[in-house]
């Protein structure tokens, strides 16, 4: 197959390059004679380049063909005419064209000259690599190799793929590393080249290349087949490659490399990145190349960190040291960096917003991965600044509890961050911390109540962290608030349940008088049995926000009455003499609260032992991840795979089980074994989750849907007028800056009502084009203190994620004047083979791709497509489809162009007309 016959062989979209890659794609999309040319026009490019950019100016590179699969095609006149050219192209049309163009062009050259010209030798490649398909019979790869040898007279490299290390050793390797959802049976490792065989290959096409005075070598190894599970490609089987081969790529280097003595050259592939190279090089394996580094955000830049990190460490090969690749292979499979969990439990990035055709450039930590909005490029940038009282500000704007968030907060904003796709998330929470500490009391300090501006009045039932931030916002923009909770002390859960190591009271205390500077009046100690139709009496707007208090159903189905709840464990201990758990405690559940319940467990006089009980494995765990490592590194064990039945008389009755098959959530289901085991507990807490009590709204006529959830508006408005059900209470246990959001909502519907102005205002903190480009495609990991702010991409002013993770470079930037963003993304179709990466990143819901203005270079393209954009039939004449999806031509000057598209027009004409046309 060749050219077009690839092209339409190949499934659409074809990478996904989410967190490890995979691909279902061929090698090439190019005919033959197009590849070659692609080789020899790179081959003087970087000859040029070297010598104008004054890098180098002698051939210090080497240049690398590479065939597969049978020796039949290898020998067809097409493949053979693309080798022997390479190792002489002189007589080549294209080699002929390209030293004519630079000859006829030395003109425009600084240091580039005719003696360099001269110099650039039409023997391009002396070495292949034989790049051997999945299935390939090991005899068919030693005839090809010894072929290339001995006939081709090529120093040869032999691609070994990881099915030689066994499925057991693959299928362990990647379960222990958090992989375990890779699904894929022994049929490539029964199938491939065995290890034996291999074995004995090496020695004999080692003899081989040593009597042809060549060198031969192995490329190791950039793909592993997997059975496609989870709707990644539209495909059955798909390659993978990423940081999930890596431990698998470098324990086939170094098995081969100790069963050789370091003898064996190494070409080397398989989730290389810039932080992770110099200790493959160091070991003496080389050439590396990559590819899943640069398919995410950073792109090819990333190769300028890959250069620079390297330089000190190459050097001329002289063999492999084993016991150096001994260690990189230890350090690699113990890394935090390569388990799946180190990337937490993101999955996508993307957002639900649409991806809009202009101005699409945004921040997704805090549009769509905060629930607040939170203005967190601004504040970071101040806080890396040490501008405290600024970032203070700043984050006060849209956080009520920014002390209790500050060491609380969920930070789904940090699952967003574009850093997730670098090297780690942004530690955004911990910079709002710094800036609390730093800065809130003064803040407070500074605070005089706002003059009321409405006669309204409205009273807050409850004094968590939902009515505080409602009470907050709406009194600081003029409207009386009064807060009304039957205990003694605010911040309900926070302060009665969330264990202090978690949250000092003192942390608790300067939220609080956040809320009382701004005016904002309590009433503790009132009477638990709200009545509507009383508060409506005194108030004009009556909010309700009591939260979840109620016990949730016990994790076993025997023996529950033995079964301490969670909020009960929490609150007797933080809150009364605590309970007697005996020596040894099982947590059951995984949450947030079950963590907690477990490290404030391990702290109790006389425990000795504390056990996590969980039905699934830990990455399908819902607490944060963070949580889970500091319950391990607490010493707390974790049971996986077990579901408690029945807790009687100490004992604990637990039912094996297993992971089942993908199910419809992308999860794979979980499902009993039919196995029992016995564990001793002298305590059980269940933490599976606590409820709401509807009773209160029951009893007030507040509607509730057929699970007995409030029904609400966008605006949290329940179905009595004026009544709004925000936080815990609305639907059940859920984070607290979730329920600030909903203290937001309220308040902007609330002020709406009462035709009162908000103060959510944005608040502008640039930074320079020059600064923002600066940090592209570096890999940086978390620094310390304030500098942590530094490594903020600002994406809300410069994205172009799109731009950069496309491998054919067919999404382009254009400065365009007039909107939001002078940087306005073009699409070029002629360029795009449909590969789908840049929708994996883009922060929106769309894709570049399919939704952005989009150039054509063809009719048959234009009407294969639904794109918006431009089809250049003339000097001046345009087929044009636009937003709305109409189709017309268009002659400059003729005014049938939107503001829009004509903007993008004019500047395509003017300073990107290469663009226009192929």
């Amino acid at each position: 197959m060749d050219g077009e016959q690839i092209q339409q062989a190949v499934a659409r979209p074809c990478i996904f390059a989410e967190d490890e890659c995979y691909n279902c794609e061929w090698s090439t999309e190019l005919k033959v004679e197009e590849a070659f040319a692609e080789y020899v026009k790179a081959y003087f490019a970087i000859h040029l380049l070297a010598t104008e950019l004054g890098i180098t100016e002698e051939k210090d590179f080497t240049y690398n063909m590479s065939v597969g699969y049978d020796l039949e095609g290898i020998k067809s006149e097409k493949i053979d005419n693309y080798i022997e050219g390479l190792k002489d192209a002189s007589g080549t049309e294209v080699f002929k064209a390209c030293y004519e163009y630079l000859e006829n062009n030395l003109d425009k050259f600084k240091v580039f000259n005719k003696t360099h010209l001269e110099k650039i030798s039409p023997r391009v490649s002396n070495s292949i690599t034989l790049s051997t398909l999945h299935g390939c019979p090991k005899d068919e790869i030693e005839k090809i190799a010894n072929y290339l040898l001995t006939v081709k007279n090529l120093h040869t490299f032999v691609k070994f793929n990881p099915t030689m290390l066994g499925y057991d050793y693959a299928r362990k390797t990647l379960n222990d590393l958090g992989y375990d959802y890779i699904s894929f049976t022994d049929h490539h490792f029964t199938h491939d080249l065995q290890y034996e065989d291999a074995v004995l290959m090496i020695e004999r096409l080692k003899d081989v290349a040593a009597e042809n005075d060549l060198k031969f070598g192995l490329k190791i190894t950039n793909t592993c087949p997997v059975d496609v599970k989870r709707n990644e490609l539209p495909s059955e089987e798909m390659y993978m490659s990423g940081r999930s081969l890596l431990p698998l790529s470098i324990s086939l280097a170094y098995k081969i490399s100790e069963k050789f003595g370091g003898s064996i050259p190494i070409s080397y592939s398989g989730g290389i990145d810039s932080l992770n190279i110099t200790g493959l090089l160091e070991a003496g394996i080389q050439p590396i190349t990559m590819a899943t580094t640069i398919l995410k955000p950073g792109g090819y830049e990333r190769f300028y960190q890959l250069a620079k990190v390297s330089e000190d460490v190459l050097k001329d090969y002289d063999g492999i040291n084993v016991d150096t690749l001994a260690k990189v292979k230890e350090n690699i499979l113990n890394a935090d960096r390569t388990h799946k969990l180190y990337r937490e439990k993101v999955s996508s990035r993307k957002t639900e917003t649409e991806l809009p055709l202009v101005d699409c450039f945004k921040a997704p930590c805090k549009d769509g991965g905060c629930p607040i909005n939170q203005q967190i490029p601004e504040y970071l940038k101040l806080v890396a600044d040490g501008k405290y009282d600024e970032a203070m500000k700043v984050i006060a704007i849209d956080n009520a509890t920014p002390s209790i968030l500050g060491l609380l907060c969920s930070h789904t904003c940090q699952e967003k961050c574009t850093r997730v796709d670098y090297e780690k998330s942004l530690q955004i929470r911990s910079m709002k911390k710094i800036a609390t500490d730093e800065a809130q009391k003064a803040l407070i300090d500074a605070i005089k109540p706002s003059e009321l501006k409405t006669k309204a009045h409205v009273g807050i039932v409850g004094a968590g962290p939902a009515g505080i931030a409602a009470a907050l916002y709406l009194r600081r923009n003029g409207v009386n608030v009064t807060v009304l909770e039957k205990r003694d002390k605010p911040f309900g859960i926070v302060n009665y349940i969330i264990p202090e190591f978690r949250i000092p009271y003192d942390i608790i205390e300067r939220d609080y008088q956040l809320a009382v500077a701004n005016g904002v009046e309590f009433k503790f100690g009132c009477d638990p049995n709200y009545d509507l139709n009383e508060l409506k009496k005194e108030y004009d707007y009556v909010v309700v926000a009591t939260g979840a208090w109620k016990r949730g159903n016990s994790p076993v189905k025997e023996g529950t009455e033995n079964v301490v709840d969670a909020l009960d464990f929490l609150w007797e201990t933080k809150n009364e003499n605590g309970l007697d758990l005996g020596k040894s405690v099982a947590v059951v559940g995984a949450g947030d609260v079950a963590m907690d319940c477990a490290r404030l467990a391990h702290r109790q006089d006389g425990v000795e032992k504390v056990s996590v009980v969980y039905r699934r494995t830990e990455s399908y765990m819902p607490a944060m991840q963070e949580d889970v490592n500091d319950v391990k590194e607490e010493g707390i064990e974790i049971f996986e795979l077990l579901a408690p039945t029945k807790y009687m008389d100490g004992v604990l009755t637990c039912e094996k089980m297993k992971l089942g098959e993908f199910d419809a959530s992308g999860r794979k289901a979980v499902l009993g074994t039919g196995e029992f085991v016995e564990m001793q507990f002298d305590t059980v807490i269940g933490a599976t989750g606590a409820k709401v009590d509807v009773s209160d709204f029951e009893r007030n006529g507040i509607d509730l849907d057929e699970r007995g959830r409030v029904v609400l508006n966008d605006a949290r408005e329940s179905s009595v007028e004026k009544v709004y059900v925000i936080g815990d209470c609305k639907s059940g246990p859920s984070t607290i800056v979730k329920a600030l959001a909903d203290a937001k909502a309220v308040t902007l519907d609330i002020l709406a009502k009462e035709s009162l102005e908000n103060d959510f205002v944005k608040v502008e903190v640039p930074e320079t084009e020059e600064t923002i480009y600066a940090k592209r495609g570096i890999l940086e990991m978390p620094l310390e203190g304030k500098q942590e702010g530094e490594r903020c991409l600002k994406c809300d002013e410069i994205c172009e994620i799109c731009t950069e993770v496309c491998p054919n470079r067919a999404n382009v930037t254009i400065k365009v004047k007039g909107f939001n963003n002078d940087h306005q993304i073009v699409h070029i179709d002629g360029m795009c083979n449909e590969c789908g990466n840049c929708g994996v990143f883009c922060p929106h819901a769309g894709d570049p791709y399919k939704d952005k203005v989009t150039v054509f270079w063809t009719e048959e393209d234009f009407v294969d497509s639904t794109n918006t954009g431009f089809l250049r039939l003339s000097e001046d004449t345009f087929k044009v489809r636009d937003a709305d999806k109409k189709i017309f031509e268009h002659k400059l000057g003729d005014g049938k162009l939107d503001a829009n598209l004509a903007a993008f027009l004019d500047v395509l004409l003017s300073d990107y007309a290469f663009y226009l046309k192929h």
